[in-house]
């Protein structure tokens, strides 16, 4: 199994398992990795060096470490990541699922034709264009925040 650490465009960093490397480039040749946190299929694997153990069994508390032996870039962007990622999964579940009927229930619910309450749908990019330019928000998620299994 070899554990590779990957960015994507938007300067996400994530962790990636594969049984080889050849079995890594497949998946980015064919589409198949994807951001956790955006989405965004352009990842790029991060320079990396194997951890080595030669003594001590204990390795050191993040608070023992020194900054310049903390992964960089990932104290603050990780917990950031997992809360976006808790928050819109939280929104997701407390939302009705209105299908393609995202537009028109919108719509409606701006307008006062019915009461007012979380939903979620699908909706191409010039609708919700559309709904944003009527002064109705909306938040865009990708795909895989409303996915019900879990992502590995």
């Amino acid at each position: 199994m070899k554990v590779l650490d990957l960015l994507c465009a938007h300067r996400h960093r994530f962790e990636g398992w594969f049984a080889s490397e050849d079995d890594f480039r497949g998946q980015l040749q064919r589409g198949l990795l994807q951001c956790p946190v955006c989405g965004d299929a352009a990842v790029v694997k991060c320079p990396s060096a194997p951890r080595l153990n030669f003594g001590s069994t204990r390795e050191p508390d993040r608070a023992e470490q020194t900054p310049s032996e903390q992964p960089a870039g990932l104290a603050l962007e990780q917990p950031q990541q997992a809360a976006w990622l808790t928050l819109a999964r939280r929104l997701v579940a407390q939302a009705d699922d209105v299908g393609t009927a995202f537009v028109e229930e919108a719509r409606r619910m701006h307008y006062a034709e019915t009461d007012r309450r979380a939903i979620r749908g699908q909706a191409r990019l010039d609708e919700a264009l559309e709904l944003i330019e009527e002064g109705i928000d909306v938040l865009p998620l990708p795909d895989w925040v409303v996915r019900e299994e879990p992502l590995h």
